[in-house]
């Protein structure tokens, strides 16, 4: 089990986010991206209704305090692959409402949301920091107390144990965290090269990388989820999605270049074929 939490300026741009997926270049393709995240809340915590209604309840509470810059507090929970199915939807519920007790926000309003476009259970929990009556919610140390909260959670609902974030572990599991993040960005960027090597869109990129086990994030930019849930960016392994469709240009300029090549040393070699078969001609006719 995997947490990561943000804290954030805007309502909106988070809820359209869980809702909508990212932005995409048109309205075909933005439906797409919608229709594959599966967007679900499956619990309010004072405050209910569709998007729009939430982003504005939500907005309308954190002007009560209009000195906090970052009222938006976003935790995202995945789940190992080896636990798909073995939480129920009450159970999703009651591990977001542990999560807003031990983040004091539970009588805060806070939404969780699950989204269905993996190959394993993830939900979203947005709260909002700012309440009718009490302290703000604290995001003080807040990456310690989710590691230290999830490995809670996978005792209690029997879930497989994921590493702590690699800060908090000691020195010498440091080093050996770090070299095995190393391994998996190595042979990420080698399947990767191979992958736009046998390809000649970004389409296909993706396609190849799928056949090797990679979930792919592909939206403005690219990323890449393994089997143990180890998310990079293609930017960390050199290929970002911009440096995936320059090298993909390239191979297309390089290919075309070697068909023309191809072409002029056919040609080349009929036109010589021609000749010869003149100058025998010519010669022949003339022993004749």
């Amino acid at each position: 089990m995997i947490g990561k939490i943000v804290t954030g300026k805007s309502f909106s741009g988070c809820l359209k986010y869980l809702h909508e997926g990212r932005r995409q270049k048109t309205e075909e393709l933005q439906k797409m991206e919608e229709a594959k995240k599966q967007a679900e809340v499956i619990h309010y915590n004072e405050c209910f209704g569709t998007k729009k209604e939430l982003i504005r309840q939500c907005i309308e509470v954190s002007q009560l305090n209009p000195k906090v810059g970052k009222p938006v507090f976003h935790a995202s929970i995945s789940f190992h692959p080896d636990d798909y199915g073995k939480l129920t939807r009450q159970d999703q519920i009651d591990i977001a409402q542990a999560l807003a007790k031990e983040f004091d926000f539970a009588d805060k309003q806070f939404v969780a949301i699950t989204h269905a476009d993996t190959g394993y259970e993830h939900m979203h929990v947005v709260a909002n920091r700012i309440g009718y009556e009490g302290p703000t919610a604290s995001d003080s140390n807040s990456y310690k107390r989710m590691a230290a909260w999830c490995r809670k959670m996978e005792l209690q609902y029997n879930l497989t144990q994921v590493l702590s974030p690699n800060k908090f572990l000691k020195p010498e599991q440091r080093v050996a965290q770090s070299q095995r993040i190393d391994k998996r960005k190595e042979r990420l960027k080698e399947t990767l090269v191979w992958a736009i090597d046998k390809s000649g869109n970004v389409a296909e990129v993706k396609a190849q990388m799928e056949k090797q086990g990679y979930k792919v994030e592909l939206g403005r930019g690219i990323a890449f989820i393994d089997e143990q849930m180890v998310r990079f960016k293609g930017s960390q392994v050199g290929y970002s999605l911009e440096d995936i469709e320059k090298t993909l240009k390239a191979q297309q300029l390089i290919s075309q270049q070697q068909q023309q090549q191809q072409i002029r040393e056919q040609q080349r070699q009929e036109e010589l074929a021609k000749e010869q078969t003149e100058q025998h001609r010519y010669s022949g006719g003339i022993s004749r």
